[in-house]
């Protein structure tokens, strides 16, 4: 059978409301994913929106401002506001780059530290256990998935970031 009678047959098989019971499974997948994490924050006074900086500074120390945005597609005002906070509590501490003293680079303070691990750890532990449930073998198609749902244009560039 050639590549398009491959797909011809591939795409009879998953039917529209198949489709639509897998994007249904996504918003409750990602609600419960970020259910425990969002109790540890209220606890901070922060929401997702730090979460999603906490992580993505964590994961990639000496990260610039420009970056930042970038990765998070938010106004610079909304990374203003959150960094902000971050910064005041403690969390994150912006350095002056080497070669660009007005260059803005991003790190987790101890604190910071403590935080990101604290947030990940019931997350890993969720994505752990669904991994087991679907079979150990599902981690490669799930991470396919999943890379399949972002702009074709953006994948190459999300690769170098989840996996710097």
């Amino acid at each position: 059978m050639d590549a398009q009678a491959d797909q011809n047959a591939l795409e009879r098989k998953v039917s529209r409301d198949a489709v639509i019971e897998l994007i249904e499974l996504l918003y409750f997948g990602y609600r419960d994913f970020t259910s425990d994490p969002d109790v540890l924050l209220l606890d901070f006074g922060f929401g997702r929106a730090h979460h999603r900086v906490v992580h993505f500074v964590g994961r990639n120390p000496g990260i610039s401002v420009a970056e930042l945005l970038d990765i998070l597609r938010i106004t610079k005002q909304s990374l203003a506001r959150v960094l902000k906070e971050l910064v005041e509590r403690g969390i994150i501490e912006q350095r002056s780059g080497d070669a660009d003293r007005r260059r803005r680079l991003l790190h987790l303070t101890e604190d910071g530290v403590s935080l990101h691990e604290r947030l990940m750890q019931p997350q890993i532990e969720r994505v752990q256990a669904a991994i087991r449930h679907a079979g150990g073998d599902a981690a490669p198609v799930f991470q396919q998935v999943l890379y399949g749902l972002i702009n074709e244009e953006e994948r190459h560039r999300v690769e170098q970031v989840v996996a710097p």
